[in-house]
């Protein structure tokens, strides 16, 4: 699906430690900062989880000429960033935190900026979307007189999602549905007129549904879910499913960006919220904005040489067989925002032997990280027979990191790794055998994101079955 997100882009980082003293100079902790974590906030971060779920998606925005829009754009591989020019520093909160514990927000260029220009290729991305999420966060992007002109328009044609800002602008007529979440709708819902102490979630909600002209409200209500007020005169609410939350950033974005994603696949408003506040709740309970991030700075390792992203991750536990590692597409992305290069092989890997070895050390050598995409159990008996694998898929990743050219290892329970590779997007990805890469069925995927094919020599009389033969024989 085509989607277009419109709006500003913050830059989030994340400064990680440990504390285990207070400060000689003031009764403060010390953090001993073990990484440095970035990623895209506001619209990046909707326009990141919409490309992480495999979208077509550009993003409307401003950006700087700054150090921090140097690490946006780093950040917002995979999404088509159209950006007008640079009015104003990039906004940046950092957050310290020990542990899973918050400790101290900085924020650094959030004072209010100048409405920003637009371009052809911006209205244009408006006007040729399946759906579209504005992303207000109150920094003049959604405020653009042409900007919500292309809006209004495409609001007769697709399904148009807008997350309110209480600095933003007000949504343009028309629009599918806008999500406020219960403080922002009952602060609106005072200033114009209602008694607070009477207002809940349904009384400000239709007082916006009349103000804001759209066809339906969704006011969010955070762990309480949301609840829905239609033009229609219908309202609903949906719990939100319980889960453990350590850190509830990206929520509302999640949210936003499933709504639209649902309403362009044609379901009702209803349908639409629901699966919406399903998915904002199984993004937070995975990690919620903080599993998206990039380490793009590590601590000191004791020989003193700074520890790279793949130090970082790897050996992590390996997922249920079927699922995807999420490590394995945070180091790709890691890596690929350094400039390095990533690798990919796969396969069953039941018996590792000398060929596995050398198929995967010159894997290895042709960039800066290999993943290696493994199949699953169940996977491996629909290839090989109900007698395979000889061993489980859990010892199989945990032999496979075992080996120093191996940097991590994803699951999956398809019989092709196809699903695994799109998440992972690999610059190249080798196989064993005496055949052209050409003739390999991944080529094809591959070419669309620019990456290649590439096979290395097949290593006679080496081989997983024959080994399995032999044992039988001695047995």
């Amino acid at each position: 699906m085509r989607i277009t997100v419109v709006g500003d882009v913050l830059l989030d980082v994340d400064i990680n430690g440990t504390a285990t003293r207070l400060s000689p100079d003031a009764p403060v902790p010390v953090v001993d900062v073990a990484d440095i974590r970035r990623r895209a906030g506001g619209a990046g971060l909707v326009a990141t989880v919409l490309a992480h779920d495999g979208h077509d998606v550009a993003l409307v925005t401003a950006l700087g000429n700054d150090d921090g829009a140097s690490h946006l754009r780093r950040a917002l591989t995979g999404v088509s960033v159209l950006a007008g020019a640079p009015l104003a520093p990039t906004p940046t909160k950092t957050r310290v935190r020990i542990g899973t514990h918050p400790m101290v927000r900085f924020d650094e260029g959030c004072a209010p900026a100048p409405v920003p220009a637009c371009t052809e290729e911006m209205l244009h991305a408006i006007a040729s979307a399946d759906a579209i999420v504005v992303a207000d966060y109150g920094r003049g992007i959604a405020a653009n007189a042409e900007i919500r002109s292309a809006l209004t328009d495409a609001a007769k044609r697709v399904p148009v999602v807008w997350d309110p800002h209480p600095a933003g602008s007000q949504p343009v007529e028309g629009v599918a549905v806008v999500t406020p979440n219960l403080a922002e709708a009952l602060a609106s819902a005072k200033a114009g007129g209602l008694d607070p102490s009477r207002t809940g979630a349904e009384e400000a909600g239709q007082h916006l549904l009349q103000k804001w002209g759209s066809g339906a409200v969704l006011v969010t209500k955070g762990a309480d879910g949301a609840f829905l007020i239609s033009a229609d005169g219908t309202a609903q609410g949906f719990p939100a499913p319980r889960t453990t939350v350590s850190d509830p950033c990206g929520a509302g974005d999640r949210l936003a960006a499933s709504l639209a994603v649902h309403l362009g696949l044609g379901l009702g408003i209803a349908q639409a919220a629901t699966k919406a506040v399903e998915d904002a709740s199984a993004f937070l309970a995975a990690g919620g904005a903080a599993s998206l991030a990039v380490v793009t700075e590590a601590a000191a390792s004791t020989s003193g040489n700074q520890a790279s992203p793949v130090v970082e991750l790897k050996g992590l536990e390996v997922v249920d067989p079927g699922d995807l590692h999420p490590d394995g597409v945070q180091l790709a992305r890691a890596v690929r925002s350094s400039g390095g290069t990533v690798v990919a092989t796969g396969g069953c890997f039941d018996l590792l032997h000398a060929g596995h070895a050398r198929t995967l050390a010159a894997a290895r050598s042709m960039g800066d990280c290999l993943i290696v995409c493994l199949n699953s159990d169940e996977s491996v008996r629909r290839l090989k027979g109900a007698h395979r694998p000889i061993v489980s898929v859990e010892d199989r990743a945990e032999l496979l990191l075992a080996l120093e050219c191996v940097d991590a290892v994803v699951v999956f329970g398809e019989d092709t790794p196809e699903a695994c590779l799109s998440d992972i997007r690999p610059d190249i990805w080798v196989k064993g055998g005496d055949y052209t890469p050409e003739e390999l069925p991944e080529a094809r995927l591959l070419a669309d994101w620019g990456g290649r094919c590439v096979t290395v020599p097949f290593h006679p009389a080496r081989s997983t079955s024959g080994l399995a033969a032999a044992l039988a024989k001695v047995s």
